[in-house]
């Protein structure tokens, strides 16, 4: 796994992208910059199980380097197809050679496809959006959300991971510190923080958890509950009923 080192020297500010210099460090930039990243895999893997059904699809949108595909090929037992969406050509030929290199022998495919246009969801038991949500322009989910409602099948489910802005300021500045706490922990320095939150600052778009829960209610779920939460982080579960 190639070491993030994306923020280490002082630069020009530029807005985070998802191109190949990210696609090459990005699976050790997850496991350095997300609470519990492996716990949440597999949680993420334990729900989808619980949903899947045998000769329905699960989408897994925003996959990048198709880490979640693969935990998803994994943990669940059905015979069910696995399509990874993602607008990065760069990050869709990582997760083709990371498949490649574990012969992954589910059926698969990869799909190339701006999430702020929609996305046709077929067939679906579940899907994930893994810390997606938050990079859609906040005018185009209700689209993207319609989308996936749509496309899943009764019972199915959605997967949400997602950084939530909390109700109370004093809490927000908070639970930020304690974020950036960790990833010091994780080996980043102040200047890497500091450069990323630069970077990130016009192009992930939080919500807070209650505008998170609205967004599904609007746009048809009725089932929606939390199943994972770590300070400024949250795992959303919705359920279409059947």
């Amino acid at each position: 796994m190639k070491k993030d080192k994306l923020f280490v020297e002082k630069a020009d500010a530029t807005d985070f992208n998802f191109g190949k210099k990210t696609a090459a460090v990005f699976d050790d930039m997850l496991e350095r910059s997300i609470p519990l990243y492996r716990e949440l895999q597999r949680m993420i893997g334990e729900l989808a199980n619980d949903s899947a059904v045998t000769g329905s699809n699960i989408y897994d949108l925003g996959c990048s380097t198709g880490i979640t595909l693969r935990s998803l090929s994994s943990a669940v037992d059905k015979d069910v197809s696995y399509i990874g969406v993602d607008n990065s050509q760069a990050m869709l030929d990582k997760a083709r050679e990371n498949f490649r290199e574990q012969q992954i022998d589910k059926p698969y495919d990869f799909v190339c496809r701006d999430l702020n246009e929609g996305v046709a969801v077929e067939n679906a038991s579940v899907v994930v959006l893994n810390l997606t949500l938050q990079f859609v322009r906040p005018l185009q989910r209700d689209l993207l959300i319609r989308n996936i409602y749509s496309g899943l099948n009764g019972n199915g489910c959605l997967i949400i991971i997602e950084k939530v802005l909390g109700n109370d300021s004093l809490f927000n500045r908070k639970f930020i510190k304690l974020y950036y706490d960790m990833k010091k922990r994780h080996g980043y320095s102040d200047l890497e923080i500091s450069q990323k939150r630069e970077a990130l600052e016009n192009v992930l778009i939080p919500y807070r958890l209650d505008e998170n829960f609205a967004l599904l209610e609007k746009n048809g779920f009725q089932h929606i509950d939390i199943f994972f939460k770590w300070y400024n982080f949250c795992g959303i579960l919705a359920v279409k009923e059947s």
